[in-house]
């Protein structure tokens, strides 16, 4: 997502549109659903993406006791970013749900920190590293404490862009459970202007020391378009579950701004 800077009432509207989306939600997927890329913040200013998503048919059985199915729940993601240096970025989420009986919840907050190596924006290739701990509710995750490191990779040509995160996913502290990984990918072309469609994929690879056939794993795929609004940039997407772990059909929108 490109990210631009906002004037006060600009992000004031944002707010109240996020708030009006969240208010008129009924209807978890991970409460983050981005393949990252090699945008980052400028020094010393602040951004702001509004994660949103809504399993409009998502799994009904739990994978463990006390987790909440994602069937019909709505997350709300704000997530709050700073650049510290070139291509350095510290950033910190606040997880919230809404279940089908309109109960609204806060279900933990996490920590990041993303690396982006210097490289031609316009043309060729980019890399980078996002470190991510935080603590999750029960109902979110087996494991209260969790870390992820994120590979960050892709490459850019003329109107097409494309990039992959390779996610090592893991449980701290006692009785922590196995290393998960999970490969996310987007091919996206510029279409007109500062608008893109994509093609994302969200595929789980299971735990590093055991690998499973992938058709047991979740394996989702989400049509994207990503847009230039103004002062904020939005991503809606589409998602449809290929395996029957994962989610039926979920609808995501971001919205990011920086200021």
């Amino acid at each position: 997502m490109r990210r631009h800077r906002l004037r006060p009432v600009g992000l004031a509207a944002l707010v109240a549109a996020a708030a009006l989306v969240a208010a008129s939600s009924v209807v978890a997927a991970p409460e983050e659903i981005q393949v990252y890329l090699d945008d980052t913040v400028e020094p010393g200013h602040f951004g702001l993406d509004v994660h949103q998503n809504v399993a409009l048919s998502g799994r009904t059985e739990p994978d463990y006791p006390g987790q909440r199915p994602a069937n019909h729940v709505y997350r709300l993601t704000p997530e709050f970013y700073y650049g510290l240096a070139p291509g350095l970025e510290l950033g910190v989420y606040v997880l919230s749900t809404l279940d089908p009986e309109h109960r609204a919840a806060v279900d933990g907050a996490k920590m990041r920190i993303k690396y982006i190596a210097p490289h031609d924006e316009t043309n060729g290739g980019f890399w980078g590293l996002n470190l991510e701990v935080g603590k999750s509710d029960r109902a979110l995750e087996d494991h209260p404490w969790n870390y992820e490191l994120k590979g960050i990779a892709g490459y850019r040509v003329g109107r097409y862009t494309v990039g992959a995160n390779l996610n090592l996913d893991a449980p701290l502290g006692a009785g922590a459970g196995p290393t998960t990984a999970e490969l996310d990918t987007r091919f996206a072309v510029r279409i007109k202007g500062k608008t893109e469609a994509a093609l994302e994929f969200y595929d789980a690879l299971g735990p590093v020391a055991h690998p499973g056939h992938l058709s047991a794993q979740s394996q989702t795929v989400y049509a994207v378009l990503d847009t230039d609004a103004g002062p904020v940039d939005l991503e809606l997407g589409l998602g449809r579950g290929l395996t029957s772990s994962a989610d039926g059909w979920v609808v995501k929108l971001i919205a990011g701004v920086r200021f």
